[in-house]
C-alpha cells in the first residue's frame, strides 16, 4: 500500500500538482492552493506542529506519512520534509490510500 501512496505522489508531481519543501508548502496552505499536506515523519516536533497548527488555521488536511528521503525520492528530488498537493482529486485519492495505510 505504501508504494502506491509514494506512486501517486510521483504521479501528482509529473501532473504539476505538487509544491515542496517547507517555504512552498507554507505558501500554498497560505493562498489556498494546497488542498492537502504531507509533512515526513521524520521532520522535527517543531516542523509537523508548526504544519499542524497552519493546515487547522486555514482548514487543509494534513498527514504525517514516510519519511524525508522516502518523499523526496517519489517526487524526483532529494529530501523534503513537507510537500502540498494542490490537485483537489489527486488530494483526495492520496488522503484516502494514506488513511487506509495507518
Amino acid at each position: 500500500m505504501k508504494d502506491r501512496v509514494l506512486g501517486m505522489l510521483g504521479m501528482a508531481q509529473r501532473a504539476g500538482a505538487v509544491k515542496s519543501g517547507e517555504f512552498m508548502t507554507e505558501s500554498c496552505i497560505k493562498d489556498g492552493s494546497a488542498f492537502l499536506v504531507v509533512v515526513a515523519s521524520d521532520s522535527s516536533d517543531n516542523t509537523k506542529k508548526q504544519f499542524r497548527n497552519s493546515c487547522e488555521y486555514y482548514d487543509v488536511p494534513i498527514r504525517i506519512y514516510a519519511d524525508k528521503e522516502k518523499l523526496g525520492h517519489c517526487i524526483g528530488k532529494e529530501f523534503r520534509a513537507s510537500l502540498a498537493v494542490t490537485d483537489e482529486g489527486l488530494a483526495n485519492k492520496i488522503s484516502d490510500l494514506i488513511d487506509r495505510v495507518q
